[in-house]
Order: C-alpha cells, then structure tokens, then sequence
C-alpha cells in the first residue's frame, strides 16, 4: 500500500494500481483493491470489487466474516446455507454474511459489479456502507478506513481521488488524528482492531 501520492497514514491506491485476479474458486475476476498485511499468505482483511458475469459459487472462507453490496448493475439473489435468500440490488445496503457458509448466487437481470470486505475472525471486525451524503470519518489508533470513489471525482485529506480510486486511512498513525470531511459517491470501509 505505499505510493508516492500518500501522506503519513493516508495512501491513495489508484485504480491503475490495482490487482486484477481470479477467485479463489477460479469462476471469476476480482480487482484488489487493498489487503492487510500485504504480501502475507493469510490476509487480516481484503477489500475488493468482483465482476459477477453469470450464475455463480462464491469463494469458501473460513474462519471470514464477509460483506457484499452492489456497485453496478440490477444486483442478485445470495443464497448462504442457513440463511433467507438476501436481495442485493443497486442502491440497496450491504449485507454480512459467514465465509464459512457455502454461498451462491442468481443474477436478476445481466452482469453486476459488486464491492467486497473479508476480515479475518478474531483479528478485524468490519462494517461497509455506500455514502452520497457529506460525511465525516472518526481516526483514533486501531481503526482504518478505506474510501472507495464509486462515481466521479471527490477531494480527501487533500488527495484527489476519482472513480475507482481508493484513499486508506491506516490505523497505526501516530500524530494528526481529527476527523476527516467527505463528500461524493463513495464506498466506506471501517476496519477496527478485535
């Protein structure tokens, strides 16, 4: 996550650094937005946009709290063994559910672009939100931020961001913590130390 556009404890990843890769379960494409610790063989936390093409199996995560909200597109039917079927369709709110479970989802009119978080249990907790409101962020130590600009182009922490651009907030800086103002279409990642 280091890049030459960041400040102490605020990095922009730009949509042109992202990683593009293949699910886990090889039956689709996600682009990687960021993930904790980097370059480890088990991440604490991953946040990633998937493209969904067709009917599908979702990725088995154990011992992976998963959230799900739809960026683009109609959305689709989630269907997580134990669980009522969840509607996710565009503009609706996020849903969480186990990386445990077997997981499957049903199109409900063409492809869609959805917005992932997984935390690791016991290490994170995680909560993901879309925004078009003017917002503010809380800092204190132990708790990160990743900022998504779903849509156009938006100013944070005197970064320039556009769409598809993500600006983190790392957890461990010391120094400036006052809250930061935000403003534009944008998706909200709070990670928090468990």
């Amino acid at each position: 996550m280091s890049d030459p556009t960041s400040h102490p404890g605020i990095v922009l990843v730009p949509r042109a650094a992202q990683r593009r890769v293949r699910w886990k379960n090889d039956g689709g494409w996600t682009t990687e937005l960021a993930v904790w610790p980097e370059g480890a063989s088990e991440f604490d936390w991953r946040v990633s946009v998937a493209e969904v093409d067709a009917d599908c199996t979702f990725s088995h995560f154990p011992g992976v709290d998963r959230s799900i909200l739809v960026l683009a597109g109609a959305g689709f039917d989630l269907h997580v063994d134990g669980e009522a079927p969840a509607r996710l369709r565009l503009g609706g709110p996020a849903h969480a559910f186990s990386g445990d479970r077997s997981a499957t989802c049903t199109l409900v009119g063409g492809p869609t672009r959805d917005f992932n978080v997984m935390s690791r249990r016991g290490r994170v907790r995680h909560a993901l939100a879309r925004s078009q409101a003017p917002t503010t962020l809380e800092r204190r130590p132990g708790l990160t931020w990743v900022v998504y600009v779903a849509a156009g182009e938006t100013t944070i922490a005197g970064l320039t961001a556009a769409a598809g651009d993500c600006v983190i907030f790392s957890k461990d800086v010391l120094g400036d913590m006052s809250p930061v103002a935000l403003a534009g279409d944008l998706v909200l990642v709070r990670l928090e130390d468990a």
